[in-house]
């Protein structure tokens, strides 16, 4: 079965609602009609340590966040804006993701390879397509493929004003438009990859 992970760098903890989140569910609202099993993972909820490798230690729990994503086919990368950039728990996660990016899979490849990547950015402020184009490039940087119009977002008018769950951005017809591009897109090509793996030819890492 296609898995996909959903990492949530949202600032707020579990307890308290999540735009970002919100609009995760409509993603996953199609995966589920075509059997994707997905699953969401607020960062903030764990003790996740500065550092580019794969294991800080003592005390870091992103090891296990880090199987997840060895697990998972599809990685979608959820942030808010904040000053019109990806949030600061969104940026710790592409650290970390790059600190485990020189591991390498049975053929020698980068182990993100034959996996698909997308992003979800929720704001009432300007910058959802920096914050998309910064961390599709790492991700494409690493190793994941980056599928066709595999970002979707939501943002208010300028100023402080209501989010997206009080803002009804489930009512947007760009926003929703967009997620069912990027779903669709996704599944598309994390199958076309678990038929067709990218050959070896060309791209394994010398030892």
């Amino acid at each position: 079965m296609t898995k996909a992970l959903f990492l949530n760098c949202s600032l707020k903890s579990s307890e308290q609602p999540s735009n970002t989140e919100a609009l995760m569910e409509e993603v996953i609202s199609i995966f589920e009609e075509h059997r994707i099993e997905s699953e969401i993972v607020r960062v903030v909820d764990h003790q996740i340590a500065f550092g580019v490798t794969e294991d800080e230690g003592e005390g870091d729990e992103w090891p296990a966040i880090f199987e997840k994503v060895k697990a998972a086919d599809i990685l979608i990368i959820g942030t808010p804006l904040w000053l019109g950039e990806k949030s600061s728990i969104a940026t710790q996660v592409v650290e970390r993701l790059y600190g485990g990016s020189g591991l390498t899979n049975d053929k020698g490849q980068y182990i993100y390879y034959n996996k698909v990547g997308g992003v979800i950015v929720t704001g009432n402020e300007d910058g959802a397509k920096h914050a998309s184009a910064s961390i599709l490039y790492g991700l494409s940087h690493i190793g994941f493929t980056i599928p066709p119009n595999v970002d979707t977002y939501w943002v208010g008018e300028a100023g402080p004003g209501p989010s997206y769950i009080e803002a009804e951005g489930n009512k947007n017809e760009f926003t929703m438009q967009h997620a069912k591009i990027m779903a669709y897109n996704l599944i598309h090509f994390s199958k076309m990859l678990q038929l067709h793996p990218i050959p070896a030819e060309g791209n394994v890492v010398e030892s």
